[in-house]
C-alpha cells in the first residue's frame, strides 16, 4: 500500500515536464485524480518551489530556503540539486529527518 506521496515540479508540470514553470491548468487538472488514488498518505515530499507553492499556499515561506528550513512543519525539499550544494545544512539536517520519517513508515509495514 502506498503511504507517502512525492509531489515534484515534474509532477506539477504534467504533461510538459522538465524544470519549466508548470502550465497553470496542469495542477488543477492532474493532481486531484492522482492524489485521490493514493490512500493513507502519511508523508508528503514537496520537491521544488512549484510543488511548495501549490500545496503550501500562504503557509510557504518567503524563499525556498526559508521554506526548506521550516521542515519541522512539513517536508519540502529543493529542486534543482545545485541548491543543495549552496546549502550544506540540508544534507546535515533534512536528509536525516527524511530518512527517519521514511523508516518509521517502513517499520509500520507500509511499502510502495
Amino acid at each position: 500500500m502506498l503511504s507517502f506521496r512525492w509531489v515534484s515540479a515534474i509532477l506539477a508540470s504534467i504533461p510538459k515536464g522538465g524544470d519549466n514553470p508548470p502550465r497553470p491548468e496542469c495542477a488543477p487538472l492532474w493532481h486531484p485524480p492522482l492524489i485521490e488514488g493514493l490512500k493513507n498518505i502519511e508523508l508528503t515530499l514537496l520537491v521544488g518551489q512549484y510543488a511548495q507553492r501549490w500545496y503550501l499556499g500562504k503557509d510557504r515561506q518567503k524563499t525556498m530556503t526559508e521554506t526548506v528550513r521550516a521542515y519541522r512543519d512539513y517536508l519540502p525539499t529543493p529542486h534543482p540539486m545545485h541548491w543543495q550544494k549552496k546549502n550544506p545544512w540540508f544534507e546535515a539536517k533534512i536528509i536525516p529527518e527524511l530518512r527517519r520519517r521514511v523508516h518509521l513508515l517502513l517499520d509500520k509495514g507500509y511499502a510502495a
